[in-house]
């Protein structure tokens, strides 16, 4: 329960509050079953006990068109209910979707290797490891890959884990309605290394964000194919980096498997 509090039971964001509502939604349409079966189940049995002489013994009684009509009934509405509701919301909160909103998308390409995630700012033409800076109240439009084995994308507070698969491209849409910070992960077990690639979604106003990316630019040095194969080997733990120059086309090659990131055990060492 305190692990919650720091997830998606405390969103920060449109996606993630959407989410919560579902799941409080589900949750109390179930225990509207759950709850009363309960207590029937506890007062049948405390009815029917064998010092309770008012109870009635009927061996023969075999069928009550009522009591038929109301067990069926009742699952067959739940089930229309929660389906409609998990119909209606997997359309809305379709990951590629776009978010609604009057600010432009900020356009982050992200790249999963063993063990640790990279985060390439297209747009800004810089790049960082572990670590993740957006502005608050700003849609962020992920574009996702991998370059081994399938992997996970998962800030809890915001919401919508996707998966991230080698030669493929899947895209996600997140905000941040709050400055602060937010733990990330992976949320698909990929080796020895799972447990710890982590990073951290820094949310910031946007003055702080144009900030670092000044800092970010000017401070980093340059992230071409042969650096990035370099960063693709198998490492545990790492400490965050930044890259001030990146590749333009680094992403796109790595998504279509131009850039081979497969490490022999040998070579991992």
């Amino acid at each position: 329960m305190l692990t919650s509090c720091q997830g998606v039971l405390d969103p920060h964001g449109p996606i993630g509050l959407a989410e919560r509502l579902i799941l409080t939604d589900a949750t109390v349409v179930m225990l509207a079953v759950v709850i009363p079966v309960i207590v029937l189940t506890l007062a049948f049995a405390w009815w029917f006990r064998a010092d309770n002489h008012l109870a009635q013994y009927t061996p023969d009684w075999e069928y009550s068109g009522r009591i038929e009509l109301i067990i069926w009934a009742i699952p067959a509405l739940l089930i229309a209910f929660l389906g409609g509701m998990a119909w209606i919301t997997s359309h809305d909160l379709d990951p590629p979707k776009p978010l609604v909103s009057k600010q432009t998308p900020v356009e982050i390409e992200v790249v999963s290797m063993d063990w640790r995630w990279l985060f390439i700012y297209p747009g800004q033409a810089i790049a960082t490891v572990n670590q993740l800076t957006v502005p608050v109240g700003v849609p962020i439009h992920f574009r996702l890959t991998s370059t081994s084995v399938m992997n996970s994308f998962f800030v809890p507070q915001l919401g919508s884990q996707i998966y991230t698969m080698p030669g493929m491209t899947t895209q996600l849409n997140l905000e941040a309605d709050e400055a602060g910070s937010y733990n990330g992960l992976s949320a698909q077990f990929s080796g020895a290394g799972f447990s710890d690639m982590r990073f951290t979604l820094k949310a910031v106003p946007e003055a702080q964000y144009n900030e670092w990316l000044a800092a970010t630019r000017t401070g980093g040095g340059a992230l071409d194919q042969a650096t990035f194969t370099e960063l693709s080997r198998p490492s545990h733990a790492d400490a965050p980096l930044s890259f001030g120059r990146v590749d333009p086309e680094l992403f796109s090659i790595v998504a279509t498997g131009k850039i081979a990131t497969r490490w022999t055990p040998e070579e991992a060492r």
